[in-house]
């Protein structure tokens, strides 16, 4: 610590402070990065090593706004800074950005001479910007007396104002400067005391206390603490002795006092606490930090708004007054009581259901919402004509409690956002709830409070969330609910989706009745069998079988391509797929119900268009011709050598004008070569089914799936055995019964239909029968394979193949009738996906093809059975000549 007199030369390098200040003996680091500070430091230091003194002078901005001349107010270049006493480690701080113009700045008057105790250069990667780090020492004051610039930076002519030796002698003899004295002495040293205890520390302090002057002793001291900016000034600006001293005991005894109280909290808090409780120990100190405050209502404070809001949130009379006897407990308990938290969230969650508050429907116009229904949804007739009549009656009486509308249907087709529409439709808000999977009954009515981490059920969590008590609640995949031990949750929601009983609703969390009725439920499956028959009574179930090829291709021109193209950041300007290839790829490549399997080819070859894009734009040549930009602004900052940040706006740029420098054709248009390239070989061929059906034995049927309509392949052979029925594929308990009651069937009638030598009455004599359902990973049952067991087996026994162009499907009966089967729209647009021009279908089924859009039925010759025998005629080529014979 350099205590002896300082003599200062006329003249300094100045180097500008903002916000901070240097005092004389503290220690400051600073890293310089600006051009002038970096100048500064080469010319003023570096060169000098130990010698080198400059000038910290604060700099500030004048409230004016008006631009002055800039040789009356140079540019001013600050590096951050952060101080600390010289005899502590130095910290690194991050440098401030120079050369933005100022406006009127004012240079202090008062600053401090310093001089650096270390020096440390670096250079930046990538930029190679040279920077310094120097370590500062406050040395004394000075009085400026005039700036000037010196190339980059600014120096001052200065005057010192250190005490001579004889000043110092003349003011030491001052009576009011020895008490002052004496008062300083006895702070600082109660000061340094007290840190002692506490950090049993201050030997060297107190040894600062006989050796240095009492006038530096002050800003050393002052130097130390954490005080305001302020403060540091007006202790600069103490340039008298006295006055000096004066503001020094002022910062120390209020340094001290700060100390003591929070001695006295730390003593109040631990004299009434044992050492094992952490928890309530940090609790007990903020309340005795807001005791001394005296700001002890905080936690009041918190009850009192939140009782509030329970009085703002429209509860029932009966809710109410159990939610207030819930408050009253609360206020009475400690929060670190184990049941303050579960108790102060169950009371925000009342107060935050909305139990009043409802969406305002605006007046509904079916015109327009017809317009938003077929601009969204293409096809689906049926399904848009009944919501547009459920509209009607709202809009003819609001208050009506509509049905629970149920959207079945295969994946891809729609349901989800149908369901999002009638929202849309009525005004109001949306929320879905996902059921997939759901097994605990406590997901749907919540759970007990008596429960550690109980919450309420989906339902009330959906309310809550959405802020309305009547949105349109999507219960989506109601069919994957499970059930185990932990409750049924489909049972759950009879009392949910029952009009005359969701009024009253009670979530087990609640513990309240909560009204559902004004909330309109729509569900969605993908099949109605999993779905109890009581739950399913409480619904209307609207079917949505899948989309036809024609519907399919209108979709994918409409809507999927533009929003792939949008998702994959082209436009038709870059990508077009003619409506041909995108018929090629509903053929070929994709056979389902839905369109999302045909989404994600389209977005297949919309990405590999996207590589072809990207290549192309890398590979455009740049521009030999390129000006150099003119900017006044960007010119007056290069001419002060500020610190520029470059921004790289990109050059406006369209398709056309990249396709003319590119010399290729945009936009890229889709052709078989490409599809080919990108999806791969097509994976169904026109064939298929007359490649499969070229054996006796082998007859198609059409099944549904909760996928939609599939034709499936039913296999027979006969081999050497003991009469016995071998079936594979994976097969439930009614496709195995159906196939007994086929075999059976087919030996009954075997000598009418001349299956068998009048002789041999049995078929099954010496040999054993294999019937086999292709795709043996996929579970198959159902009742509707017994027309096509029957006439497979019929062509095996009597080695006739069933025509290829032919599909069928009914049950039978032991006596030979047809029964009818579901799914008729599901199946025959199944068959029409899979080339078939034949269809043998139960004669009661044909009122089901009105359903069938016309351009299908025109191209299937549809056949109606009422017995096997009728299916056996139609199903075999050259029909069935021994009919003639039977009796049957």
């Amino acid at each position: 610590m350099m205590m002896e007199s300082v003599e200062l030369p006329n003249r300094l390098a100045i180097l500008p402070f903002r916000n901070k200040l240097l005092l004389p003996g503290a220690v400051i680091r600073i890293r310089c990065t600006s051009p002038s500070s970096v100048k500064l430091v080469e010319q003023e230091l570096w060169q000098k090593e130990d010698k080198g003194v400059i000038g910290i002078l604060l700099v500030q901005d004048s409230a004016e706004t008006s631009t002055v001349d800039p040789a009356l107010s140079p540019g001013v270049g600050t590096d951050s800074v952060e101080c600390t006493l010289k005899n502590q480690a130095s910290i690194s701080d991050s440098n401030h950005h120079d050369g933005k113009r100022l406006q009127q700045v004012h240079w202090h008057k008062w600053g401090v001479a310093a001089r650096a105790l270390h020096l440390s250069r670096g250079v930046e990667r990538p930029s190679g910007r040279v920077t310094y780090t120097v370590v500062l020492e406050g040395l004394c004051r000075f009085r400026v007396q005039e700036i000037s610039t010196r190339g980059t930076y600014h120096t001052a002519r200065i005057t010192s104002l250190e005490l001579t030796k004889a000043e110092m002698e003349q003011v030491e003899q001052d009576q009011e400067f020895i008490v002052l004295s004496r008062q300083f002495k006895a702070t600082a040293m109660e000061l340094i005391s007290v840190l002692e205890q506490k950090q049993k520390t201050g030997g060297r302090t107190k040894n600062l206390l006989e050796t240095v002057p009492v006038h530096k002793l002050a800003d050393i001291f002052v130097a130390s603490f954490e005080i305001s900016f302020e403060e540091q000034l007006s202790m600069l600006d103490a340039v008298d002795v006295k006055g000096r001293l004066s503001k020094a005991i002022e910062l120390v005894d209020r340094h001290l006092q700060s100390i003591r109280v929070a001695e006295k909290i730390t003593q109040k808090v631990e004299g009434n606490l044992s050492k094992s409780q952490k928890e309530f120990l940090l609790r007990q100190q903020m309340k005795a930090i807001k005791e001394e405050l005296g700001d002890n209502e905080d936690e009041e404070d918190d009850l009192t708004a939140l009782e509030r809001k329970m009085l703002g949130a429209g509860m029932p009379v009966n809710v109410w007054k159990h939610a207030r006897r819930e408050l009253r407990s609360l206020k009475k308990m400690q929060p670190q009581q184990p049941g303050y938290n579960s108790s102060r969230v169950y009371l925000e969650l009342l107060a935050d259901l909305p139990w009043q508050k409802t969406s305002e429907e605006h007046e509904l116009d079916l015109k327009a919402a017809k317009e938003r229904l077929d601009s969204e949804h293409y096809g689906l007739f049926k399904i848009k004509q009944r919501i547009i009549e459920y509209l009607a009656v709202r809009k003819l009486k609001p208050d009506a409690r509509g049905p629970v509308l149920c959207f079945v249907g295969p994946p891809g087709v729609g349901k989800t956002s149908l369901a999002s529409s009638v929202a849309t439709a009525l005004g109001r808000e949306f929320v879905r709830i996902s059921l997939g999977g759901v097994k605990d009954e406590a997901d749907i009515r919540g759970h007990r409070r008596t429960y550690v981490g109980s919450m309420p059920g989906r339902l009330i969590d959906g309310i809550k969330r959405v802020g309305v008590s009547n949105p349109v609640m999507l219960l989506d995949e109601i069919d994957k609910t499970g059930s185990d031990v932990r409750g049924d949750p489909a049972s759950a929601l009879l009392e949910v989706l029952d009009p005359e009983q969701n009024k009253t609703f009670n979530d087990h969390y609640l513990n309240a009745p909560f009204d559902l009725s004004k909330v309109t439920f729509v569900a969605t499956a993908n099949k109605i069998q999993p779905i109890p028959p009581a739950l399913l009574d409480r619904m209307e179930v609207i079917e949505l079988p899948g989309y036809t090829p024609e519907e399919k291709l209108k979709i994918a021109m409409l809507h999927l391509i533009p929003r792939v193209l949008d998702q994959n950041g082209l436009s038709s300007d870059l990508l077009q797929i003619p409506e041909g290839v995108v018929r090629l790829i509903i053929q070929k490549y994709t056979r389902e119900a839905g369109v999302r399997n045909l989404e994600r080819k389209l977005a297949s070859l919309a990405r590999a268009a996207a590589v072809q894009v990207v290549e192309q734009e890398h590979a455009m040549p740049l521009s030999k011709d390129v000006q150099r930009l003119t900017n006044p602004l960007l010119d007056s900052k290069l001419a002060v050598e500020a610190e520029v940040e470059m921004e790289i706006i990109p050059m406006a740029a369209n398709n056309h004008h990249i396709s003319n420098a590119l010399g290729t054709s945009l936009p890229l248009i889709v052709d078989e070569t490409m599809l080919e390239k990108v999806l791969g070989p097509p994976r169904y061929g026109d064939r298929e089914t007359a490649e499969r059906v070229n054996t006796p034995g082998v007859a198609i049927g059409l099944v549904w799936t909760a996928f939609g309509g599939e034709v499936q392949f039913v296999e027979a052979t006969s081999m050497v055995g003991r009469g016995d029925l071998h079936l594979t594929g994976q097969l439930g308990d009614v496709i195995k019964e159906s196939a007994q009651i086929a075999l059976t069937w087919v030996r009954a009638r075997a000598t009418q239909l001349k299956l068998s030598m009048a002789e041999e009455h049995d078929l099954l004599g010496g040999r054993d029968i294999h019937i086999h359902f292709p795709a043996g990973a996929i579970p198959k049952d159902g009742p509707s394979a017994g027309v096509t067991l029957v006439t497979s087996l019929v062509s095996l026994f009597n080695q006739r193949r069933v025509r290829a162009d032919t599909a069928m499907t009914g049950e039978i009966t032991l006596s030979g009738l047809v029964l009818a089967v579901g799914g008729i729209k599901d199946k025959v647009l199944a068959a029409h996906r899979h080339g078939i021009k034949r269809l043998i279908l139960p004669n009661s089924n044909l009122k089901d093809l009105v359903e069938v859009p016309a351009s299908i039925l025109s191209s299937l010759e549809i056949i109606p059975a009422k017995r096997v025998e009728d299916v056996v005629e139609q199903a075999l080529e050259g029909g069935c000549p021994w009919r003639i014979c039977s009796k049957l």
